[in-house]
């Protein structure tokens, strides 16, 4: 009996050891269309310069798109909506246009350097400008000024002006 039981417990743990051959894709950026609306404010996202967000979130089939990363920042920071993203992800504008971002170069978010504060402008406030190196944040700060700032140093206090 005892060798039953212990069959019995040691089968599950066999299966679950298998699944690591499976291969989990990474979660990729979808395309900005020219008619798509920001989730937060309702502006047409392509309309206005500077980097741009997009979520993925638990168990849903829409992907939330935000003309700006300080509407994204605003949206994913909430406590109620934090819970529920599996990725984040913003434009490396190093790497692409202030005016038209291009969809080809959007990054992680969790990742990235930001500058606050710049005199680009860009929608709905001052820009939350993104990039893929602490470099290119810290160059794009000296052009045209503001504070470096790693992801966790985005804070909604920081958005409200605090």
């Amino acid at each position: 009996m005892k060798k039953l039981i212990l069959t019995l417990l040691i089968i599950p743990l066999l299966f679950a050891c298998s699944r690591g051959d499976a291969v989990i894709e990474p979660i990729q950026a979808e395309a900005i269309h020219d008619h798509e609306r920001c989730h937060l404010c309702g502006m047409m996202i392509k309309k206005y310069p500077g980097p741009k967000g997009q979520l993925h979130l638990k168990s849903e089939e829409i992907v939330p798109k935000f003309c700006s990363t300080r509407d994204m920042f605003n949206f994913s920071l909430q406590p109620e909506n934090k819970r529920q993203i599996t990725a984040i992800m913003v434009h490396d504008m190093s790497v692409t246009d202030w005016s038209h971002p291009d969809d080809k170069h959007f990054i992680d978010a969790t990742k990235a350097w930001y500058v606050y504060g710049t005199s680009r402008k860009a929608v709905m406030g001052p820009a939350v400008a993104s990039f893929g190196t602490e470099e290119g944040a810290v160059q794009f700060a000296k052009e045209f000024g503001g504070a470096v700032l790693g992801y966790e140093q985005i804070t909604l206090e920081l958005l409200a002006g605090e």
